[in-house]
């Protein structure tokens, strides 16, 4: 990866990392559903006039709405609310490392989107471990309401895991600007209503505004500007390996600012997913090439063949 993407990759790094702290220092006064809207109308107010500025913004609406309507759906209206009502009963610890399995899910699905790559024993063997620090984090949270938030996590894992590979396969061509803004605007306009309708009665407190700002223009205008980039960068499978440092950032953050417990499972789960995510998303080896004897590559003039140079 060049140094552009090394830079796009550490900072996405960490201004993904800090919204599962944000989400839940705001959710506690403000709806999943108002908070989705703030988050989403202040980074688009904050794009719109630089995407304006670039030329051809009606113009890529017109060609690209179809897959940018499904980029908008799956990536922000539908995994933004579910995460943001998850964190009601889950500790922000818990749903950053729950979202680490968002490279695991992209190997899975990249085949559906015309990205298949071989799993060999080494790929196969990360899933499965990846898949057991999931289940090792989940199991103590599957009564009650914690096993609706762990379902509502696992759809915004699915959400993440596929928007990359739809934006690219189909959205390559678009600028960041003109892809990121209508999609926030769209989904801020999807989530008014409902933020309307469950406006706290009150101011919410300074920091809870804080929260909200920072997760509008530094965990949504900067952040979704700069991680298209390093899609169109590295990848969407390697994009997506963010999610490898966005838990260390949730469950550091989560213990200095929340007193939340790092207890043996959290930290059996970070290293099982962590380590799982590392080999799903690693290269196969190439099988060296079966070298040939000088002597094999003689071959005869008398037999019409030429000598292998």
């Amino acid at each position: 990866m060049t140094a552009r993407g090394w830079f796009l990759f550490s900072l996405m790094g960490v201004v993904w990392g800090i919204p599962y702290l944000m989400i839940k220092v705001a959710v506690h006064e403000v709806s999943p559903s108002g908070l989705v809207f703030a988050r989403c109308a202040v980074g688009a107010l904050l794009l719109l006039p630089f995407a304006l500025r670039q030329k051809g913004l009606a113009r890529n609406l017109r060609a690209h709405w179809k897959p940018m309507l499904a980029f908008a759906v799956i990536e922000i209206v539908g995994p933004w609310y579910t995460l943001t009502d998850a964190e009601r009963h889950l500790s922000s610890s818990t749903a950053g490392l729950l979202i680490a399995g968002v490279p695991i899910v992209g190997v899975l699905l990249s085949r559906a989107f015309g990205r298949a790559e071989s799993l060999g024993p080494r790929r196969i063997a990360g899933l499965a471990l990846g898949l057991g620090g999931v289940g090792v984090l989940t199991v103590p949270h599957l009564t009650g309401g914690d096993a609706l938030s762990l379902a509502e996590v696992l759809v915004t894992v699915v959400g993440y895991a596929t928007a990359p590979l739809i934006a690219d396969r189909h959205l390559k061509d678009v600028p960041t600007l003109h892809l990121i803004t209508p999609c926030l605007a769209l989904a801020a306009l999807v989530y008014a209503p409902a933020a309307i309708a469950s406006r706290p009665a009150a101011l919410p407190t300074p920091q809870t505004l804080a929260a909200l700002a920072a997760l509008g223009v530094v965990c949504t205008a900067v952040a979704f500007v700069a991680f298209m980039e390093l899609i169109k960068e590295a990848g969407p499978i390697r994009a997506s390996v963010i999610t490898y440092v966005n838990p260390a950032i949730a469950v550091a953050a989560g213990a200095l600012f929340l007193d939340e417990a790092l207890t043996a499972t959290v930290a059996a789960a970070f290293v099982l997913i962590l380590t799982g995510s590392v080999l799903a998303n690693a290269r196969e080896r190439k099988p060296a090439g079966r070298r040939v004897p000088w002597s094999a590559r003689q071959t005869s003039r008398a037999g019409g063949r030429v000598e292998s140079p």
